[in-house]
């Protein structure tokens, strides 16, 4: 009984509790909660958690841990717990079905493996790729190594990579030379050439890198040419070794009284194996006529063999110069030069006389005459005006003095000055002028001295300057002595009750008899306008009178702080200080409101106003917004009240997920996914709730994925179902003719809507390699072949390379061969500035300047054939520039003798002589002798590049200059002294002389003589002085 009274009280206290509590249920849930109608049909409400949160739905919700309940995201991926949801990706080397970074597996996404090795040079360069579960490795193709590991490796995991075969320095082969280009990585070839004078007889001429890095020998033998014995020529001699193979010379000469026509005397042994054409001709040597003399004729027997020889004599009227009127024909074909030359009898210009002129012609053959007469100013005093020119080319000698004309000192005038230079002679003038304090009244002021040696008379009469009284000025007094003379003066000041204004006060006497201008303003004393105070106004008349006031006030919006507010006009023109202060009315900062922000300046003047705006999220429910600062210096009251922005739920999208925390006030973010075989086209994939409450308008919009139909390729047929959507697959393969080259022939429909790329490179095989008449291939990759000619041949026209096309055909090489002949002949260089050759059909030039004082080696090439010539030549020299030098005739038998060097490209080369030759009638050198027969020899030879700019040198010293001994010179002789230059290159030397000095001498028994006599003389004269001053006193003693 009493079990059963308990049980019944515990059903009645559950049902009114039940009844109590939910008419308010609703009001009782969690934030994370929803209140929804119960499900056991009772009709009443019950709070629930949301989806992603666990509790009783009333006194808490916390977050479920999805990421806890095993493989929720299924193999290969990691699941992240959020904040009432989760979310999945994939681990590395596998990615989401539905091509999105995250995704939710309630849609059907899982994570599949990602097939690296579409990505193009996902192993680097020669590295093949090979996809595995979740990952890939990648090994090396053929004629690449692995570096820094071993195969198989990953690239990103691992510092290996793939490295091209390099099979170093291509194997040298005997007496052959390597052609270019020269590469060493695999598949290179590298071709190889006899060197000069070797000639290919068998073998292979190419060296292939292969997979293993070693280079393929060739088998080509080369053997050195040989020429045999060169060829003779009449008239020469043949200067040879022996030796005959490729460069061996042979040097040719003609013999005595022949020289050679040809040019060239070298034969050189070519690659060919013949000796090179060589233009050597010996003919006998002979002169032609001798050449004419200006005014002289020639006596000749007509003789033109060596040793001939022409006589010249000069024409009456004109005498010889210079010595050696003797032509002879020498070895070289030429008449040597003669050193005489014929000129006219004439006298040089007649000599001028002191202040004298000429009466003249201005001829100067003989009896040809000239008159003098004295000039202006000059009178003759006596002697001969006449002068005649002799036989011996000289003018007889003119006697006539003329003497100048001159004046005494001008005279002086009263009260007058003299402008005079001082000269007295014919024609001077002086000037008269008044002296200060005087003007000129009448009369002339200039006087000429005359021919007869007097001054013309001078009339000017000079007066005393005076002026009037001065001037009165308005308002002004005077200092004055009374004095009217040129510089008195009169001083103006200003009268009482006015001041000086501007002007100058002084007035002076001129020179023009007037008073210079006195400017002086007198003007009376007033104030300018009163000051003008900060912030503040002027009450005032207007009057600027001594004692005049003005009254100041404070502006509106400013206050009277302090100090005076009144200022007098004072006698010394200025007004009486003002200290009245104002100040300015000024409010607070603006008060602040909630969830507002400012528009403000920051100015609180009166009258200042600030905006009030509410912030981001907030929306300005009612109320005043601005504030003013006034009179009393507070802000007026604004009253605008700013409530919070929310902008409910976020849209849905089709073929979308929405990621959502459900929170929408401003800022708030909602994410969307396209599901599996969709993507997003508007690039945009988050909403935000905006400041208006509403959410921002997204670009977003799902379209399925669709690649369209794929690319052909070349030479190809394409399998493919018709499908285009994502993870369809095409697949090429080669036409019928092609072979496939590479591996990579399927392409995939992806995400980004286009076909994977495909790597399939199909070729044509067009069969064996054809085979051209006298040609053998070079090299050939199985569609293209290089051929050439074989030895003894050369191409001449025609392609040289063969081609498979795309019809697997071979387009053939057009070269044709043909044997090989020598083509270059007569290879020659003239005037210093041509090269010529002949071939079998021409003959050919080519201009080109060459540098004096070089040597010069010249080959050229057939580029049909590849015979060569080859050609040396010397080019020539200038004549030397002379030594800058100062002719001096000195008396000494050991003079210093300078001279300044003239630099040029010849110094190395050059050297100077110093030559003395002794004076014996007529001076007669010949330069470009190396030959002395009269007395001339070589004292010093010093070299040019190594003196320096300035040079002194002092004959006679007795010292070795090069291989020339500097003997003294002889006492009693003179000589001339010859400085030559003389430059040598190979068989050609050239040189220039100039004369430097010319040292007299006198005998030394002369020279004793001339001492004693003017010994003797003196002895003798003073001994005459003696007696005379003993007798003279003597005599005074006497007396």
């Amino acid at each position: 009984m009493k079990g059963t009274a308990l049980v019944l009280f515990t059903a009645t206290v559950a049902i009114v509790t039940d009844v109590v509590v939910g008419a308010d249920v609703c009001a009782s849930c969690h934030p994370n909660a929803t209140c929804d109608d119960k499900t056991d049909g009772s009709g009443g409400k019950v709070c629930n958690c949301m989806y992603g949160f666990v509790g009783n739905g009333r006194t808490y919700c916390q977050d479920k841990d999805e990421c806890q309940l095993g493989k929720i995201c299924g193999d290969h991926s990691r699941c992240h717990n959020t904040y009432g949801s989760y979310f999945c990706t994939c681990v590395s080397g596998y990615s989401p079905t539905n091509r999105q970074a995250v995704f939710i597996p309630n849609d059907g996404t899982y994570c599949h493996d990602v097939d690296e090795c579409i990505v193009d040079g996902v192993c680097g360069e020669g590295g093949v790729c090979l996809n595995t579960a979740g990952d890939f490795y990648c090994t090396c193709r053929t004629g690449y190594t692995v570096q820094n590991g071993s195969e198989p490796f990953h690239r990103h995991k691992q510092s290996a990579y793939c490295e091209m075969v390099d099979c170093g320095p291509p194997p040298s082969v005997r007496h052959a030379v390597q052609v270019p280009p020269f590469l060493t990585h695999y598949g290179s070839i590298v071709q190889f050439a006899c060197a000069d004078g070797f000639n290919r007889t068998r073998g292979n001429v190419a060296a292939i890198c292969g997979p293993d890095g070693r280079w393929s020998f060739p088998s080509m033998h080369c053997e050195e040419v040989q020429c045999g014995v060169p060829p003779s020529f009449p008239h020469a001699v043949m200067l040879w070794n022996g030796v005959s193979n490729v460069g061996a010379e042979v040097r040719y000469q003609c013999v005595e009284g022949f020289y050679n026509t040809g040019h060239e005397e070298v034969c050189v042994c070519t690659s060919r194996g013949t000796w090179s054409l060589l233009h050597f001709l010996c003919q006998e040597i002979r002169c032609g006529p001798p050449p004419p003399l200006l005014h002289s004729v020639v006596l000749w027997d007509g003789s033109r063999n060596i040793g001939s020889k022409a006589l010249y004599e000069c024409k009456a009227g004109y005498r010889s110069v210079g010595t050696g009127s003797v032509s002879e024909c020498d070895s070289h074909g030429r008449w040597t030069d003669t050193r005489i030359t014929c000129k006219e009898i004439r006298c040089s210009d007649p000599p001028v006389l002191q202040h004298a002129g000429r009466l003249w012609d201005g001829s100067v053959r003989v009896s040809s005459s000239v008159l003098y007469y004295c000039k202006e100013g000059f009178y003759p005093a006596l002697g001969e005006n006449k002068s005649v020119c002799t036989q011996n080319g000289s003018w007889s000698r003119a006697t006539l003095l003329c003497r100048e004309i001159r004046c005494s000192d001008p005279p002086v005038l009263h009260h007058a000055g003299r402008l005079w230079d001082g000269s007295v002679r014919v024609n001077s003038s002086v000037l008269y002028y008044c002296k200060e304090g005087f003007y000129p009244a009448l009369g002339e002021n200039k006087s000429v001295c005359t021919q007869n040696g007097s001054w013309s008379r001078a009339t000017l009469l000079c007066r005393e300057i005076r002026c009037s009284d001065p001037p009165v000025l308005p308002h002004a007094g005077r200092l004055w002595d009374g004095s009217v003379r040129v510089n008195s003066s009169v001083l103006y000041y200003c009268k009482e009750g006015f001041y000086p204004a501007l002007g100058e006060n002084k007035s002076v006497c001129t020179q023009n008899g007037s008073w210079s201008r006195a400017t002086l303003l007198c003007r009376e004393i007033r104030c300018s306008d009163p000051p003008v105070l900060p912030h503040a106004g002027r009450l005032w008349d207007g009057s600027v009178r001594v004692n005049s006031s003005v009254l100041y006030y404070c502006k509106e919006g400013f206050y009277p702080a302090l100090g005076e507010n009144k200022s007098v006009c004072t006698q010394n023109g200025s007004w009486s200080r003002a200290t009245l202060l104002c100040r300015e009315i000024r409010c607070s900062d603006p008060p602040v409101l909630p969830h507002a922000g400012r528009l403000w300046d920051g100015s609180v003047h009166i009258n200042s106003s600030v905006l009030y705006y509410c912030k981001e999220g907030f929306y300005p429910a009612l109320g005043e917004n601005k504030s003013v600062c006034t009179q009393n210096g507070s802000w007026s009251r604004a009253t605008l009240l700013c409530r919070e922005v929310l902008c409910g739920v976020p849209p849905s999208f089709p073929h979308a997920v929405m990621l959502w925390n459900r929170v929408s006030n401003v800022g708030a973010e909602v994410r969307y996914q396209c599901v599996e075989g969709f993507y997003n086209t508007g690039h945009e994939e988050v909403c935000v709730c905006t400041s208006r409450g509403t959410w921002s308008l997204l670009h977003f919009l799902c379209q399925e994925v669709n690649c369209s139909e794929p690319q052909p390729l070349p030479h190809t047929l394409l399998v493919w179902n018709g499908s285009s959507s994502l993870g369809s697959v095409a697949l090429y393969e080669c036409e019928a003719g092609y072979r496939r080259v590479s591996t990579a022939r399927v392409s995939v429909c992806g995400s980004d809507s286009q076909w994977s790329p495909v790597q399939l490179h199909c070729e044509v095989y067009c069969g064996p390699i054809p085979m051209l008449p006298n040609a053998e291939v070079l090299w050939e990759n199985g569609s293209v072949a290089i051929h050439h000619c074989v030895k003894g041949y050369y191409r001449h026209t025609g392609s040289d390379v063969s081609v498979c096309n795309t019809t697997g055909r071979w387009q053939v090489a057009t070269m044709r061969c043909r044997e090989l002949k020598f083509s270059i002949q007569s290879l020659s260089v003239f005037n210093q500035k041509c090269l010529s050759w002949r071939t079998a059909a021409e003959s050919q030039g080519y201009k080109q300047q060459y540098t004096p004082i070089t040597n010069y080696t010249i080959t050229v090439t057939s580029v049909e054939t590849g015979d060569t010539a080859t050609v040396t030549a010397n080019t020539s020299i200038p004549a030397p520039p002379t030594p800058e030098v100062g002719y001096n005739e000195v008396d000494s038998h050991r003079p210093t003798l300078r001279l300044r060097r003239a630099t040029s490209m010849l110094d190395p080369i050059c050297v100077y002589q110093v030559i003395v030759v002794p004076v014996v009638g007529v001076l007669v050198f010949d330069c470009t002798s190396s030959r002395f027969c009269g007395g001339e020899y070589v004292a010093a030879q010093l070299q040019v590049c190594e003196l320096g700019l300035e040079v002194n040198f002092t004959l006679g010293n007795r010292e070795q200059y090069g291989p020339f001994y500097n003997a003294p010179l002889e006492n009693g002789q003179d000589y001339y002294i010859i400085l030559r230059t003389v430059c040598t290159w190979g068989p050609e030397r050239k040189q220039s002389c100039v004369i430097w000095a010319k040292a007299r001498g006198t005998f030394y028994a002369t020279r004793i003589s001339a001492l004693v006599t003017f010994g003797f003389i003196g002895a003798l004269g003073f001994f005459s002085m003696m007696v005379y001053g003993c007798c003279w006193f003597w005599k005074g003693h006497r007396f």
